[in-house]
């Protein structure tokens, strides 16, 4: 067996001494300070983040617990008999808001996070707090605009979302798990997202900056320090960040908030079209240049869209000058368009490009017979449609007809004229099958309906 000493002097190689020589002074170099940087200073987000954070709140939410909602503990004798408090314990929540208008005090945050809200409270980076008065509310967007009354606020400039590109760096602010204001960074991983069945209208940035819970409502900020996106959605499976989170783009908030702000709700119009995304196979038949747009499948009778010559088979290219990718592209841009605007499409026909101008209309109007309640969602009365209407023809479901302000139907975004046409995915046609459905139904469920030219998904919990 050889001495220690040798097997020391075995390893002791040329090739092992050159790699100490290599890597020795790379250690060394690690343990020392920093080297003199000759007085410039170091890269930092520290400034931007000092100008941008103010203008990013907190929201505190009072919410109605469940035992509100039991008839049984409204009764002053069954909770005198149960010994029940009066005033049962009010749930809290947290999430985030953006100041958008420092005169007015707009804030900007996301539906979701003030749905059911008995009061908002907004708390600002240097720790005033005011309560927040709803000005309007957008579920199919999930965004919602606050007001609040105080002076000295500082508002984020609103940026251009269409603008944004991937590998495009950005910062996400706001308020994950209730801990405090917190940045972190990334990048803009993808665009245009769609899919994830959160809302309405999906057109979502991607991003790997970490958005957790409590971040929904929050800034996401280009490094000009511009909004560019409101947070609103995670993916994980424990339901914290793995990296992928999602932001609705700015230029859809902005359409949303400035409806919100001069009607109080957003009022979507009708164009009378049915349109799905142009397929690739379908673009090269045409001979298109581009596998972009959406090709026109239905139009509907005495629209305006038929009125302005639209023909089942255009391929519609762009929307006011603007280019359209796919079918859902040009449904957020139809959902954005205020009742009454003027548009102008681009559409391909035939070898040529046409440009085609009309007015979104307000939707139909549909007679209805005798309101019902619907037990499950207080303040919702619905009646069957009356199929003699040109959308009675056409629309199969329940009529919406009443929704009570603030109900628990108007928390969820039900409107007067919306058409119920499922529950849980199963197909209702009349009142008769609605109630049948909903009497199967568990304490959350989710409803398909129909709303002008689109179809909405509502999950009731």
């Amino acid at each position: 067996m050889p001495r220690p000493d040798t097997i020391i002097r075995r390893r002791n190689s040329p090739a092992l001494l050159a790699a100490l020589a290599l890597y020795l002074p790379l250690f060394a170099t690690a343990a020392q300070p920093l080297p003199d940087t000759g007085g410039k200073s170091l890269p930092t987000l520290a400034p931007l983040i000092s100008q941008v954070t103010p203008a990013v709140v907190n929201i505190s939410i009072k919410s109605r617990s469940a035992a509100e909602d039991n008839p049984l503990l409204r009764d002053p004798f069954f909770r005198r008999f149960f010994n029940v408090p009066d005033r049962p314990p009010q749930e809290m929540a947290a999430g985030s808001g953006v100041i958008v208008d420092a005169q007015q005090g707009i804030v900007i945050t996301n539906h979701h996070v003030i749905k059911n809200a008995a009061q908002v409270i907004v708390t600002l980076k240097d720790r005033r707090q005011f309560p927040a008065r709803l000005v309007g509310t957008d579920p199919a967007t999930d965004i919602a605009v606050l007001k609040i009354d105080a002076a000295n606020l500082t508002a984020l400039k609103l940026g251009d979302s269409d603008q944004l590109n991937v590998g495009d760096f950005v910062v996400a602010i706001g308020n994950p798990f209730g801990l405090g204001q917190t940045v972190t960074s990334g990048i803009v991983s993808a665009l245009g997202r769609s899919g994830l069945n959160i809302e309405g209208y999906e057109d979502f940035i991607q991003t790997d900056a970490s958005i957790n819970p409590g971040n929904s409502g929050g800034a996401l900020v280009n490094l000009r320090g511009e909004l560019v996106g409101i947070n609103t959605a995670i993916i994980g499976p424990s339901g914290a960040n793995v990296g992928i989170g999602f932001a609705v783009p700015v230029n859809m908030a902005r359409a949303v908030m400035t409806q919100i702000v001069r009607f109080g709700e957003v009022k979507r119009g009708r164009l009378g079209i049915d349109f799905e995304d142009l397929a690739p196979d379908a673009a090269t038949m045409l001979k298109l240049p581009t596998a972009d747009g959406a090709i026109i499948s239905t139009v509907q009778p005495d629209s305006p869209a038929e009125k302005a010559g639209l023909r089942r088979g255009d391929v519609v290219l762009a929307f006011n000058g603007r280019p359209v990718r796919s079918g859902p592209d040009l449904r957020n841009r139809l959902g954005l368009t205020p009742v009454g605007e003027n548009i102008e499409l681009t559409v391909y026909r035939d070898g040529r490009r046409l440009t085609v101008k009309m007015q979104i209309a307000a939707p139909q109007g549909l007679t209805a017979g005798d309101a019902q309640v619907v037990p499950q969602l207080a303040g919702l009365k619905i009646a069957n449609i009356d199929r003699t209407t040109p959308q009675g023809a056409r629309v199969e479901g329940v009529l919406v007809v009443g929704v009570e302000a603030g109900s628990v139907a108007a928390g969820y975004g039900l409107r007067p004229g919306d058409v119920i046409a499922a529950v849980n995915r199963q197909r209702v046609r009349n009142i008769n099958e609605f109630l049948a459905a909903m009497r199967n139904v568990d304490r959350a469920f989710q409803m398909s309906v129909v709303r002008g030219d689109f179809v909405l998904t509502f999950t009731v919990r």
